[in-house]
């Protein structure tokens, strides 16, 4: 548009001096308004609720409701910018010193609002429904996320290098890990089926159903997710666990040590996973987490299925 303008400019004055030279001050009044009442260039990014969340300028403080998105916007370099984060927000280890503003269940508004900040990045299916419409409703803008697999983790990347202006570093980590999630599915294709049961919790029994992240990673290793049929984070039985026959059993806990109660299938000797030896443990940190580490967890995943395959 400048070179245009400008081309209009010169023209109108080289025409007859004096209309040429009204002609060049209309024409620069036309500009100087056209330039004045320009929007500032927005940031903007679509939620998984297909939302679009709109801001002024890149986000500058920051409250992150979700651990893994914590560690996501430390991996592009925005951790300085956090000013509060949910419970059990440990990694990278700075992230462990910033102010704590909700637990699994419920958020301190109250805090969240002394934080002052311009953006609340929140877990949809992790965070109370009825607390972030009130944010929403006091003029804060949230974004909602809702990953469900690898891939989902890049385009969350991408999201967040939007919003807070980092688009180039994004678009380098989004890159590297959707080569490295392409190598590693390519490395699986066609990879005999081995059925898994993964154990989230032991009391009630918790697994991972379909539509997750663990199912997914489950699948990229050419495994199959004996419970995938059954909805997000279902509660089963011990008997149902007999029935399905898993091949591998893998379970995580709460932190990097291996839970007590995962030894307890010891006693069903009739399991494939136990007569082969095949009951593993993973760090729930590289597994359960939507980080870049979820890679790690589940290149690892892929090793402990492979010995049973």
């Amino acid at each position: 548009m400048h070179s245009i303008m400008a081309s209009v400019y010169r023209k109108a004055l080289t025409t007859e001096p004096r209309s040429g030279r009204a002609l060049a001050v209309i024409f620069l009044t036309v500009m100087v308004s056209s330039f004045a009442h320009c929007p500032a260039a927005q940031t903007m990014a679509t939620d998984d609720r297909e939302e679009t969340v709109v801001l002024d300028a890149p986000a500058a403080r920051i409250i992150s409701l979700a651990p893994s998105m914590t560690e996501l916007l430390f991996s592009l370099g925005a951790g300085e910018r956090i000013v509060g984060v949910m419970a059990h927000s440990d990694y990278p280890p700075e992230a462990a010193e910033i102010p704590v503003v909700g637990q699994h269940n419920g958020l301190d508004l109250e805090r969240i609002l002394s934080l002052r900040p311009d953006l609340v990045i929140a877990w949809q299916s992790g965070n109370p429904q009825g607390a972030l419409e009130r944010l929403e409703a006091m003029g804060i803008p949230v974004f909602v996320t809702e990953p469900e697999s690898l891939e989902d983790i890049a385009r969350q990347v991408d999201n967040l290098a939007a919003l807070t202006g980092l688009e180039d570093t994004g678009s380098a980590l989004a890159g590297d890990f959707r080569n490295d999630l392409s190598t590693l599915r390519e490395r699986h294709a066609g990879a005999e089926p081995v059925r898994v049961f993964y154990q989230v919790w032991n009391n009630p029994l918790i697994t991972a159903g379909g539509g997750e992240l663990i199912d997914d990673m489950i699948s990229l290793c050419g495994g199959h997710n004996v419970f995938g049929d059954l909805p997000v984070g279902p509660k089963v039985s011990v008997e149902s666990v007999l029935q399905r026959r898993p091949d591998v059993i893998v379970g995580s806990g709460v932190d990097g040590e291996r839970p007590a109660w995962l030894d307890e299938w010891q006693q069903w000797k009739r399991l494939p996973a136990v007569q082969s030896d095949h009951v593993y443990h993973i760090e729930p940190d590289i597994i359960q987490r939507h980080s870049l580490r979820a890679l790690d967890g589940a290149g690892r995943l892929c090793e402990l299925i492979n010995r049973a395959r």
